[in-house]
């Protein structure tokens, strides 16, 4: 694996890499979710390039720029091993060098949820996902299902400006308890970890509801909210339609697709994670009701 610091060295480099070429952007502190990420990315393409970079424009004031987990040798050493062809690890400097001042505004969908909580953080994302695209030049880029809101801004605006790469999700991958892999929760203490499933049970506690027929978005998010105990505290939880991200009312009338998104709080750390929802069985639920109605 050949490992380079600047944009120009990396476009070069992934010019001279076999196609299809994959990219998978990280910000370190890898974990097996990450590394899934690459195994499908090995499996489609025929060449890898990983990206590691922590990027500030993603942090807001009172987010953990600082304190993000950062452990770049072990990081290298696991891509190496995972296959990756080419890694670019970037500094700030390169990647946002002085005079620096374009920024991607991805617009309404970027100021929901984690954009609420979050303000500018989308903006960050699609900034420095759009300048990892270009000097990539890659045909597919591959992130995690568990940032559902993040997917669905890159997707938009890589259709609003009618460029690649193809977006490949990858499902979430989880521990044993049901908690989604994330780099942020090396930061929980050992009672917060204990409570941590908690949001994922929320979810299924969602889901189940639907699966019975339910199809009111109150009252599944009310099922979700049943699950939710100290010390884990709601920061949200809706349904949503996993490519625009507007509230859907009612799940039976909400076309192909809809998901249930959650998010909490334990202690000073906040965990994020989604399921999808059964469409189908709500729908074929409010069928029956129709048709005894009828």
């Amino acid at each position: 694996m050949q490992t380079l610091r600047t944009a120009a060295e990396a476009a070069q480099a992934a010019r001279r890499l076999a196609r299809p070429l994959a990219l998978v952007p990280t910000m370190g502190a890898l974990h097996p979710g990450h590394l899934a990420l690459v195994a499908s990315a090995r499996r489609d393409g025929a060449a890898v390039m990983a990206t590691i970079f922590v990027n500030p424009l993603q942090f807001g004031p009172t987010d953990d720029f600082a304190r993000y987990p950062r452990a770049f040798a072990d990081d290298e050493r696991q891509l190496a091993a995972a296959g990756v062809d080419l890694l670019f690890a970037p500094g700030v400097e390169e990647m946002y060098p002085a005079g620096f001042d374009s920024s991607i505004d991805p617009g309404a969908i970027a100021t929901r949820y984690e954009g609420a909580i979050r303000p500018g953080h989308f903006r960050g994302v699609a900034t420095v996902c759009m300048k990892l695209f270009g000097i990539a030049g890659a045909d597919r880029a591959y992130f995690g299902a568990k940032d559902a809101q993040q997917v669905a801004v890159l997707q938009q605006v890589l259709r609003d400006f009618a460029i690649g790469p193809e977006i490949v999700v990858v499902p979430t991958v989880r521990e044993d308890d049901g908690l989604a892999r994330s780099s942020r929760n090396v930061y929980l203490t050992p009672a917060e970890r204990a409570a941590a499933p908690g949001l994922y049970h929320a979810l299924q506690g969602m889901a189940d509801a639907v699966e019975r027929g339910e199809s009111n978005r109150d009252r599944i998010v009310a099922a979700g909210r049943a699950r939710i105990h100290t010390p884990l505290r709601e920061a949200y939880l809706d349904v949503v339609d996993p490519v625009t991200f507007e509230l859907v009312p009612d799940i039976a009338t909400a076309g192909s697709a809809a998901i249930a998104i959650g998010s909490g709080w334990l202690g000073s750390t906040r965990l994020i994670d989604n399921v999808p929802l059964n469409v189908a069985a709500a729908v074929a639920h409010d069928g029956i009701h129709e048709s005894v109605a009828g």
